[in-house]
Formats: C-alpha cells, sequence, structure tokens
C-alpha cells in the first residue's frame, strides 16, 4: 500500500510507517503525478485536494491532519467514492493561546485593559466557540457572532463590529446563504473606528486585503493582527509594514495541536482498513522543554498571568520572524514563508506546563485553570 503526503506532517512516519510505504513532498508541490500511484493520500491545509489533483489516481482514502476543509473538493471525493477524513478541532487550543497572548501583548504596546474591553468573536466553530468560553472563564466580556449555529447565545453581526476587539474563526465560503469571502470588506473595515483591533486567524480572504492596507493607511492607530493573508504565502509586503502583529500562518501550530491532527487521521485511516489501533501521541511526543513555573503570594495576579502566557508563547517572536523575511525578492519571501511554518520550533501549550502556586489565594488558582494550565499546589 503506498501512501503519498505532505511532508510537514509530524509523526507521519511514527504513525503511517507500519501501515505503507510513505512517499513525501512539500504540500504546495504536490501534483497529479505524485498521486499517481498512491492508495492513501494524507495532506495539511496549503494542498488543494480536487479532481485536477486525483483524476485518473488509485487514491481511496484522503485525510487532512488540519481543521479546515476548504481545500478539499469533498463533493468530487465522494463522487469518486473516495473516503475522507479531516481533524476538527485539533488545533483549536492553539489558537485560542494565539489569541490570549495577543491580547496580553496588546495589553502593553496599546495599553489595553482587558478588564474593561468587549471581545467580539465571529465564527463559533470547534476554534470560535473555544475562544469564547475561555475568555469568559478569564472574566472577559464576549459576544458572538455565527448565523450557522443555535442563535439563543448569539448577537448580530452589527454589534459584533462595536466590540472592542474582533477576533475572526470563520472557514472561507463564496457560496450559500452566508459567504464569508471579504466579509470585512471596505464597507465593514469602514465601520471600526481607531480604537478597535481586528485579529485575523481563520482565513485570509475573510478581509479584503487590499481594502485593509488602505484603511491602516488613513488610520495607522487601527490594531490589526494577522495571522492568515489572502496572497499567502506571497505576503503583501506593504500590509505586512502597517500591522501591529503579522505572523505567518502559525497561530495553530502548537506541536500538541499538530500531533493530535496526525493521530485522528490515522485512527480513522485505521477505521477505514479495519485495522488495530497501534500508536497513540504519548508514545512519541517530547516532554517539553519548559516543564514548570512557580509563584508565590508575593506574586501580583495580572503580572502572574502575563509572565506566564509570555513565558511559554510570546507572540512577537512570530511576528517579528515574519518581518525579517520580507526582503528579497518575491519568490525569496514565498520561500521564506514556507521555510518558518516547515521549521516551526516546537511550541508546546499551557497545559503541558505544570504551574506551582504557594498560599496564593484561589482567584490565582481560577485564573491559571482557565488559563488551562496543569495547576499544583506548592
Amino acid at each position: 500500500m503506498k501512501i503519498v503526503a505532505d511532508e510537514n506532517i509530524p509523526l507521519l512516519h511514527n504513525f503511517f510507517g507500519d501501515v505503507g510505504d510513505i512517499e513525501t513532498y512539500p504540500g504546495r508541490a504536490l501534483t497529479n503525478e505524485c498521486v499517481m500511484g498512491a492508495d492513501i493520500l494524507l495532506v495539511r491545509s496549503v494542498t488543494q485536494v480536487n479532481e485536477t489533483l486525483l483524476a485518473g489516481s488509485n487514491v481511496k482514502f484522503v485525510g487532512t491532519c488540519t481543521i479546515g476543509t476548504d481545500h478539499i473538493d469533498t463533493a468530487y471525493l465522494q463522487s469518486k467514492g473516495i473516503t475522507f477524513s479531516s481533524a476538527p478541532g485539533c488545533n483549536a487550543t492553539s489558537v485560542v493561546e494565539y489569541v490570549i497572548s495577543t491580547l496580553s501583548v496588546l495589553s502593553e504596546v496599546r495599553q489595553i485593559d482587558l478588564s474593561d474591553i468587549t471581545v467580539g468573536v465571529v465564527g463559533c466553530g470547534n476554534v470560535g466557540s473555544r475562544v469564547v468560553s475561555t475568555l469568559k472563564r478569564l472574566g472577559l466580556k464576549v459576544l458572538a457572532n455565527d448565523p450557522l449555529v443555535d442563535q439563543t447565545e448569539m448577537v448580530s453581526f452589527e454589534e459584533i463590529l462595536k466590540c472592542d476587539i474582533i477576533s475572526l474563526h470563520t472557514p472561507l465560503t463564496k457560496e450559500g446563504d452566508y459567504p464569508t469571502y471579504h466579509l470585512f470588506d471596505e464597507n465593514t473595515l469602514a465601520k471600526l473606528t481607531e480604537q478597535q483591533v481586528l485579529i485575523n486567524t481563520g482565513r485570509g480572504a475573510v478581509i479584503d486585503g487590499e481594502a485593509l492596507k488602505q484603511k491602516l493607511k488613513k488610520q495607522p492607530r487601527f490594531t490589526a493582527v494577522l495571522d492568515v493573508w489572502e496572497t499567502e504565502p506571497n505576503v503583501d509586503i506593504e500590509l505586512a509594514g502597517l500591522v501591529t502583529i503579522g505572523t505567518p500562518h502559525i497561530a495553530g501550530y502548537s506541536l500538541d495541536g499538530k500531533v493530535k491532527g496526525t493521530e485522528m487521521i490515522y485512527q480513522a485511516l485505521c477505521r477505514h482498513l479495519g485495522l488495530p489501533l497501534r500508536h497513540q501521541v504519548a508514545q512519541f511526543i517530547p516532554s517539553p522543554p519548559l516543564s514548570r513555573m512557580h509563584f508565590t503570594s508575593e506574586a501580583e495576579q495580572a503580572w502572574s498571568m502575563h509572565t506566564a502566557i509570555r513565558t511559554v508563547y510570546d507572540v512577537r517572536h512570530d511576528h517579528y520572524n515574519l518581518m525579517n523575511t520580507l526582503q528579497g525578492t518575491e519568490q525569496q519571501r514565498v520561500q521564506a514563508f514556507d521555510q518558518l511554518r516547515k521549521q516551526y520550533r516546537p511550541r508546546r501549550e499551557f497545559s503541558t506546563i505544570k504551574v506551582f502556586l504557594k498560599n496564593t489565594d484561589s482567584a490565582m488558582h481560577s485564573m491559571f485553570k482557565a488559563l488551562g494550565f496543569n495547576v499544583k499546589s506548592a
């Protein structure tokens, strides 16, 4: 059995090595010729899986080790009887922690008082709903909008546009009753004031990049945080120079989230083939480089929170890494963007870190639990 896979799938050989012979390619370089002899195709989000890629092949199973499916022509797969599986929710925690790190940084660089703001979340699927619940547990006021979810706790899109911080977590759709392509176009962006913050960790083209660039030129104090870009991997240099934080599509790139995606597709393939589950993440994932932090009763709560968040993950590291690649030719920039993702460091999630609290009050304990840390009494 032959498996063709994106070379960036973590623990690929650990999980699938005894299922079949593995042949790897860069995700953007996968072609019809590459998959012609394959029985199984494993991808991440950068490969467009459609008739052009699969025509004439023997592929019977397609798995994407990612949460999104807008790069997959599911209708075509269904018409050809090809089994498909994705990994919904695998990187939701990673994206939540990206948003939390961003809010922590903005509280400093933009002097935003997190206790006095309202966060609006657009899109309440696996990721958006997790963002909402986490921020609420931290005591922030959060409003949510998603026309495809039970409307009991939803607000209108117009109400979201009045929030201090707006965080986007929608898939990219161009058809249907609620298309998200250029949801934030020139007219929508014009309704946002300089004091507001727009964060996009969903899909780049949910925001009209050209319209956002013009807004930032006219209103340089407007805060835009982009992890996804309409033209990626060819990032608009001018737009990148205007955003407050810009990163190379890595919000969901924690090691824990990525390997969970691999494990979920491994399990789906085993079910498809009728094979026993021989492997699980715990067999392969290394110990975190930072394993514990200690705080005493002398530590002020807000300082402790921001210190812990930024110690584990400071989004500015990824911002500066991307900004440092925006030189050279277009081809060099495109290659650099993909290299940042391919060689991304093993970022670990908060839950892998033990936080020891000595003689601290219950509020401190609750805060760290809400963030997702593994809290222990010292």
